[in-house]
């Protein structure tokens, strides 16, 4: 691998992908305004450390929802990763059990959970609650016999975002012979998935009826809303644009995390995705309330330029960086990380 950053790393998969696949997963809805500020209002952020306090080596390793986890970088819900790699979301899989990292394999995903959960690794589940519950249930079994420990709702796709890049390549549906495989009725056809307009929160509490999962509600960025997570029974919520590929000029995760964080108030964890391509973007955000992050699109840049190996690097980067910051913040673990770290403005 000769990136030496995310960043760079980007910059190899664009050169090695198609440019009509490299467009569909960097891209973003309309003017792809909140699908960069993720990246740069992260950036602006300044830390303020604080020395002659570590302890020694910085411990990364922490429990989520009963889930133990290496570090506090989950792999977040991407789709089709056998458009970048031929074995796609099991070499993710293989990758993120070989770290230690929690992984959210997408309902949208082109390898079946079941193929996905041999890798041995930590999984969540990300799920689309579809309006045929029993077909809703049925992939709910499947997460939860191929031993999937926590189910991700999307909550901010009542309809699909408008993604111009997807428009001008005229990309709109994936190639013969690749399809969507949790998304196989009983009868073997693959459905197409639904974005639920008319999701509403007795469609958490009826989820919550039938799985004893922890259910993760992703996609909030309203501290009101993350009130209301927590009081129907949600086990954690993600603060979540998206990546900027839902509603353009929606907030920025790190800046609407502080205040979901002061609304939850401790009672259940708050994750968070969108920008993070650095250890000291983990640092930011756990400092200003995040239990842990997830990365999303560098995934699938790893995946692209070196397959299994390649989300390995990123996973290894990013745990490097992070110990190396939490030692330069003066801190041992991410839990010790307070929000006056960061310079806000």
């Amino acid at each position: 691998m000769d990136a030496l950053s995310l960043v760079e790393l980007e910059i190899a998969a664009r050169h090695r992908m198609d440019p009509v696949l490299y467009d569909y997963f960097a891209g973003g809805a309309d003017d792809e305004l909140t699908a960069r500020a993720n990246e740069t209002v992260l950036v602006g952020l300044r830390l303020l450390p604080r020395v002659l306090r570590a302890g020694g080596a910085p411990r990364l390793d922490l429990t989520l929802l009963g889930t133990p986890a290496s570090l506090p970088v989950l792999l977040a819900p991407t789709a089709f990763h056998r458009l970048v790699h031929r074995d796609g979301e099991a070499a993710t899989a293989r990758a993120a059990a070989a770290a230690g990292a929690i992984m959210i394999v997408s309902m949208a995903s082109t390898v079946a959970i079941e193929d996905v959960a041999a890798a041995g690794g930590a999984l969540w589940f990300q799920l689309y609650v579809q309006s045929d519950r029993g077909f809703t249930e049925s992939i709910v079994r499947r997460a939860e016999a191929a031993g999937c420990r926590a189910l991700v709702v999307t909550v901010d796709s009542p309809v699909f975002g408008r993604h111009i890049r997807d428009l001008r390549n005229d990309f709109t549906d994936l190639p013969p012979g690749m399809r969507c495989e949790n998304l196989r009725d009983d009868e073997g056809r693959v459905r197409d998935i639904e974005f639920a307009a008319g999701l509403g929160w007795p469609d958490v509490e009826w989820l919550r009826s039938v799985t004893t999962l922890p259910v993760v509600l992703k996609g909030v960025l309203h501290p009101a809303d993350a009130r209301l997570a927590v009081e129907h029974g949600a086990a954690a919520v993600m603060v979540s644009n998206h990546g900027g590929r839902q509603l353009d000029t929606a907030a920025t995760t790190i800046d609407a995390l502080p205040a979901v964080a002061d609304a939850v108030a401790g009672r259940v964890p708050v994750l968070l995705d969108g920008g993070v391509r650095r250890g000291t973007d983990v640092v930011k955000a756990c400092a200003l309330g995040a239990a842990a992050v997830a990365v999303g699109r560098p995934v699938v840049w790893g995946l692209a330029v070196d397959g299994e190996a390649g989300v390995g690097w990123v996973l290894a980067t990013l745990r490097a960086e992070l110990s190396r910051a939490l030692a330069l913040c003066g801190a041992d673990t991410v839990a010790d990380l307070t929000p006056d770290l960061v310079v806000t403005r």
